[in-house]
C-alpha cells in the first residue's frame, strides 16, 4: 500500500470514528471572519478600518460590513493592493507576500496581480487533500491510489520582479507540489518548467507511455486539448488504449458540464468527472459526492463569504455593483437565486468582488454551482441571459444536432432600434447553421423567460450563429498570451474585445 493510499484509508478511519460536534454553517463563518480580522488587525488595512473596533462590537458581522466598503480588484489594488509591489510587508495581511498569481484583468487592468501568501497556498493544498479524501464517496477501485496524477496548468517558470514572483496560479502550485503527491505527480516538475505551451505538450506526449494515469486535473478545455495531442502523437483512437487506468477527470475553472461529452468520446471506460471551484483568490468550493454535480463551500478554510444578490437593482448594466448594496450571509440565501460573491481571505482580499455568479443548490450542505461572471453576461434590453443559460441550452442543442461543441463566444449587437446577438460556435465539422440558430434559439427561451419575453416582443429581433474551428479559440489566447494553466476564453465578449475577435478570425 502506497502513501497516498494509506492516507485516504487513514482519512475514512479518521471520519468514522469522529465525535465532534459539526456546526452551523453560520457559526463556521462567523468563527473564520473573527480569525482573520485577529491576524489582520495590526496590518496597515486593519488600522484603517479598526478591525480591533469591530472584534470589540456586540455583532461582529454587521460592524464589519460597515465599517469596510465592497471592493472589486480595481479599487483594492488602487488603493491597498499596489503597495505590495514596491514591495511593501503589512499593507492587507501579516507579512511580505512573496507570490502573485497574474489573471487577466479588464480595460482598467489588462493584468491582475491577486496577491498568493504562504497561509493561503497552505490552505489550498489543505482544500485539494480534502477532495482527494471525499474519492473514497466514490466507488472507485483501491489501486487508483496508486496511479499517476496528470496536471495540466502553466508553466513553474515564474517571472522574478522586485524580490517576488509571477506566474499563473497553477505554475505557482505547480512549483512546490504538496509532498503527498510528488511521486505520483506528472507531468513532472521538469517538464513543467517549459515556457512554451506547445513546446511543454510535446514532451508530455513522449513521455506519456511512460506514465500509468489515473487522474487527470485542470481547466477542461486545456486538458482535453493536451489529451488529444497525446492520442496524435501515439496515434489511437482511445485514450484508455494508453492510460487503460484513468478513471477521474477533475475540472476548475470552467463549467464542466459542456466538455463531458466530447472528453467522454476520447474515452472507451466511463470517466467520473468532479468539479471544483479554485481561483486564484483561493479554493473556494469541489464536489464531494457523487449524488450531486453540485459543489460544496469550504466554510472553514481561511475564506468568509458574504453574497450580493445579481440584479439590477444591486449591479448596473456593466456588471459593477451599486452604491449602498447590501450583503447576505450564508444563513440568509435562498436556492435557485443568483448571487454575485464577495470574499475575505487570508491573502489580504477583503469584502473582495471575486467576479463569478453562485447560486445554491443544497442550503443543509452549503452546495453551490457557478451560474456565471458578474460581467460575462448579456442584458442588451432586458433578456439577463447567463453564463449558465448558455451553456444548458448549447448541451441541449448539440444533443438535438448530433454534434459537439468545444468552445464557444457571444456578443451582442444594437443599431438604433433593435437588438441581436451574434453567435461563434467551436466545431471541427461544417454543420447547419440556420438549424442550429433554430434550436438554439429555442432552448435559450425555455432556459430563459426574459430572454423569451425580449424575443417574442421582438425587441431582441435575431441571433446569428458562425462556425469558427475550435483552434482559432485556442490561438486567440495564445496570442493574447494566455495559453495553458487556468486561462479560459470569455463566453461573453464585450468592447474592444468584439472587434479585436472578428478581426482576428477574419485574418485568420
Amino acid at each position: 500500500m502506497n502513501l497516498t493510499q494509506k492516507i485516504v484509508e487513514k482519512a475514512a478511519q479518521l471520519g468514522k470514528m469522529s465525535r465532534f460536534k459539526r456546526l452551523e454553517p453560520f457559526e463556521y463563518q462567523k468563527l473564520e471572519l473573527q480569525r482573520l480580522l485577529i491576524k489582520a488587525k495590526n496590518t496597515e488595512f486593519g488600522h484603517y478600518y479598526d478591525f480591533q473596533k469591530i472584534l470589540d462590537s456586540k455583532d461582529l458581522i454587521k460592524t464589519f460590513r460597515e465599517n469596510v466598503p465592497i471592493f472589486t480588484y480595481e479599487s483594492i489594488f488602487e488603493k491597498w493592493w499596489h503597495k505590495l509591489l514596491i514591495p511593501k510587508a503589512n499593507v492587507a495581511w501579516p507579512g511580505q507576500v512573496r507570490y502573485f498569481a497574474l489573471s487577466s484583468g479588464t480595460s482598467a487592468a489588462s493584468t491582475k496581480h491577486i496577491p498568493v501568501t504562504e497561509i493561503m497556498t497552505q490552505s489550498m493544498r489543505r482544500a485539494a487533500l480534502k477532495m482527494f479524501f471525499s474519492l473514497r464517496n466514490h466507488s472507485l477501485p483501491k489501486n487508483l491510489y496508486t496511479k499517476d496524477m496528470l496536471l495540466i496548468g502553466s508553466t513553474n517558470q515564474l517571472n522574478e520582479e522586485n524580490g517576488y514572483f509571477t506566474g499563473d496560479l497553477s505554475g505557482i502550485n505547480a512549483k512546490r507540489p504538496p509532498f503527498w503527491i510528488r511521486g505520483y505527480y506528472k507531468p513532472g516538475i521538469q517538464i513543467a518548467s517549459i515556457k512554451e505551451w506547445d513546446q511543454r505538450v510535446l514532451e508530455i506526449c513522449k513521455q506519456s507511455h511512460k506514465w500509468d494515469v489515473g487522474f487527470v486535473s485542470g481547466v477542461a478545455s486545456w486538458v482535453q486539448l493536451t489529451v488529444e495531442e497525446v492520442m496524435k502523437y501515439h496515434n489511437i483512437d482511445d485514450i484508455h488504449e494508453l492510460w487503460p487506468n484513468l478513471k477521474v477527470f477533475v475540472n476548475g475553472g470552467v463549467a464542466l458540464e459542456p466538455y463531458k461529452i466530447s472528453f467522454q468520446q476520447l474515452c472507451s471506460k466511463p470517466i467520473t468527472f468532479l468539479d471544483s471551484y479554485l481561483a486564484s483568490e483561493g479554493f473556494i468550493a469541489f464536489q464531494n459526492r457523487p449524488e450531486t454535480d453540485s459543489m460544496a463551500l469550504l466554510l472553514n478554510n481561511n475564506i468568509y463569504f458574504e453574497f450580493l444578490p445579481f440584479n439590477d437593482e444591486t449591479f448596473d448594466e456593466n456588471g459593477e455593483p451599486r452604491m449602498g448594496v447590501k450583503s447576505l450571509g450564508i444563513e440568509e440565501v435562498e436556492i435557485g437565486v443568483d448571487y454575485a460573491l464577495l470574499i475575505s481571505t487570508c491573502a489580504g482580499a477583503w469584502r473582495y468582488l471575486i467576479g463569478d455568479t453562485i447560486q445554491f443548490t443544497d442550503l443543509a450542505r452549503s452546495e453551490i454551482r457557478i451560474s456565471g461572471r458578474t460581467k460575462h453576461f448579456l442584458s442588451l434590453c432586458g433578456e439577463h441571459l447567463s453564463v449558465d443559460n448558455m451553456n444548458t441550452a448549447l448541451i441541449n442543442t448539440q444533443e438535438k444536432m448530433g454534434m459537439t461543441v468545444k468552445e464557444y463566444t457571444v456578443h451582442g449587437i444594437s443599431d438604433e432600434k433593435y437588438f441581436s446577438h451574434q453567435w461563434y460556435i467551436g466545431a471541427e465539422e461544417a454543420f447547419d447553421t440556420d438549424k442550429f440558430r433554430t434550436i438554439l434559439d429555442e432552448e435559450l427561451k425555455k432556459t430563459n423567460d426574459d430572454y423569451a419575453t425580449e424575443r417574442e416582443g421582438n425587441l431582441l429581433k435575431n441571433i446569428f450563429v458562425k462556425r469558427v474551428d475550435t483552434d482559432k479559440f485556442y490561438q486567440w489566447l495564445q496570442n493574447k498570451s494566455s495559453c495553458g494553466g487556468q486561462n479560459k476564453f470569455p463566453r461573453v465578449l464585450k468592447g474592444d474585445r468584439i472587434q479585436e475577435w472578428k478581426d482576428f478570425i477574419a485574418n485568420e
